[in-house]
């Protein structure tokens, strides 16, 4: 009999969705993929929820060959805010196999999300950044920041600070109570430009639908990351010198990233990007010295269809999840 296997996040995890190892080879080995023609893509379906651009429905499909042999679909629901115990983002990653079309299963994908998308930030980090880090201000008390916040501590040995800041006090609060102490240090920040003031690195990890990341924040050497909704002004990507994304694709038509927000608006043209993450990790890219940094991270979804196949193919060897009858 054919079945299928879904993973909860609890079955997630204990399959290595929390792998911070396997997670960065993952978006290594994809990247490689993409560029051989083995892994593809193609543009977000979206389905607005609401006034609220931040409230939304939308698919991602993507296949990624090799080891994983996935062909699959994201599907996630976004809402502004968290409704009661119902978190603001619901993600499920639906998969097959490539070489055949055999359904696989399902995995509960929130988690995935935020370690894919982290883990692209650390690679990102460590190339635009490759005399090291030691001061980073992480903006944003979400379900994202606390994911960055764990992987800046577990591979960013080197960063002696961490300067956290939020608009709500008490989500930054319900943050640093889950924060377990470290050689790290961590500290909390009312003033925003406060946090800012020594970072040598600054991500932004929040849902903000206004901008608020002004110019004076562009300073040679240091790298501002945007991970969030619409957190960047167009003057501030304009005032930097370099500007690297993880890809440029047709997402740029419907994103409402801010990089992609300013190039609709015909204010920035993709022939100023001077890199993306096959450059970074294929060509050995690296920025001039002292350079000022800004990178878009838009969340390829090809990443998340590569960590659902791998965590698939391990719990199946390990009789993780729930199996049931595919026919």
């Amino acid at each position: 009999m054919n079945t299928i296997r879904h993973l909860s996040r609890a079955d997630a995890i204990k399959a290595g969705a929390l792998d911070w190892a396997a997670a960065v080879e993952d978006i290594k080995t994809t990247i490689r993929l993409l560029h051989d023609g083995q892994a593809g893509m193609v543009a977000e379906s979206v389905m607005p929820l609401g006034a609220d651009p931040r409230n939304k429905a939308y698919g991602l499909p993507a296949f990624v060959g090799g080891r994983y042999d996935a062909a699959g679909l994201k599907w996630t629901v976004h809402r502004a805010e968290p409704t009661g115990d119902l978190p603001s983002i619901s993600s499920i990653t639906i998969i097959n196999r490539l070489s055949d079309g055999a359904p696989v299963g399902s995995v509960e994908s929130a988690l995935l999300t935020r370690m894919r998308t982290a883990a692209v930030s650390a690679i990102a980090m460590r190339a635009l950044k490759p005399g090291g880090v030691t001061s980073v201000a992480l903006l944003g008390a979400g379900a994202h920041a606390e994911t960055h916040l764990d992987m800046l501590v577990r591979l960013f040995p080197s960063v002696q600070e961490i300067h956290l800041w939020n608009r709500t006090k008490a989500h930054l609060d319900r943050l640093l109570d889950r924060v377990t102490p470290g050689a790290t240090r961590i500290l909390a920040y009312d003033d925003l430009d406060a946090a800012l003031d020594e970072a040598d690195v600054v991500i932004c990890c929040t849902s903000a639908p206004v901008p608020f990341i002004g110019p004076s924040t562009v300073r040679p050497g240091r790298l501002i990351m945007q991970i969030g909704f619409h957190e960047v002004l167009f003057e501030t990507i304009a005032a930097t010198d370099v500007v690297a994304v993880d890809l440029w694709g047709d997402f740029a038509e419907k994103s409402a990233k801010s990089l992609f927000q300013m190039y609709r608006a015909g204010e920035f043209g993709p022939d100023r990007v001077a890199a993306d993450l096959p450059a970074i990790l294929l060509d050995g890219w690296q920025p001039p010295a002292g350079a000022s940094l800004y990178f878009s991270s838009f969340g390829l979804n090809v990443f998340d269809i590569a960590f659902a196949a791998r965590l698939l193919h391990r719990a199946a060897g390990l009789n993780i999840g729930a199996v049931l009858p595919s026919v």
